[in-house]
């Protein structure tokens, strides 16, 4: 079987790594959608569709995941045709992977598979957490793989992220 998992990932942070270890594991292949993936350098989503791809990539590749692939889905803002965008761009899922009320609506009523999944520490392993760390100069480095860790700081992403806020 094969999974979808849509997510912004603004960053990819530990929750996204524990989630798809689970998931290597229950399915064939996981496809990992970028949402979103046409915004970048605001404040709620401060890194571009090319940054997150490294992002996910690296993290990956350092976890000795191989069973995966990873697609662009910018956003339409229509919400009764999301779905059917989603499928113009990959179509070949049995199961959409997701606890996102929204997505999770949105895909049962055109008849998907939709599972729910268990948080990882949810309050701290969030992209809106880990970015409000960063712009108050709290510690935020444990919340994300190492090699995402790096890399926002290679890209000087926090300087950007301090720059772009309100």
């Amino acid at each position: 079987m094969k999974a979808l998992f849509i997510g912004r990932f603004q960053p990819f942070h530990m929750g996204h790594l524990l989630l798809l270890q689970r998931l290597s594991k229950q399915y064939e292949e996981i496809i990992i959608g970028i949402g979103s993936s046409q915004y970048h350098d605001t404040a709620d989503n401060p890194f571009s569709e090319a940054e997150r791809y490294q992002m996910i990539i690296r993290s990956l590749t350092a976890d000795y995941i191989q069973n995966y692939r990873i697609v662009s889905i910018p956003d339409i803002h229509n919400p009764p045709k999301w779905v059917d965008h989603v499928c113009s761009i990959v179509s070949d899922f049995d199961v959409v992977i997701s606890n996102n009320p929204v997505t999770r609506t949105l895909f049962s009523k055109k008849g998907f598979m939709v599972k729910g999944t268990a948080y990882f520490d949810r309050k701290r392993y969030s992209g809106k957490e880990i970015r409000r760390r960063i712009l108050q100069d709290e510690p935020w480095g444990d919340l994300v793989p190492p090699a995402v860790y790096d890399f926002i700081n290679t890209i000087e992403g926090v300087p950007r992220l301090k720059r772009i806020a309100p």
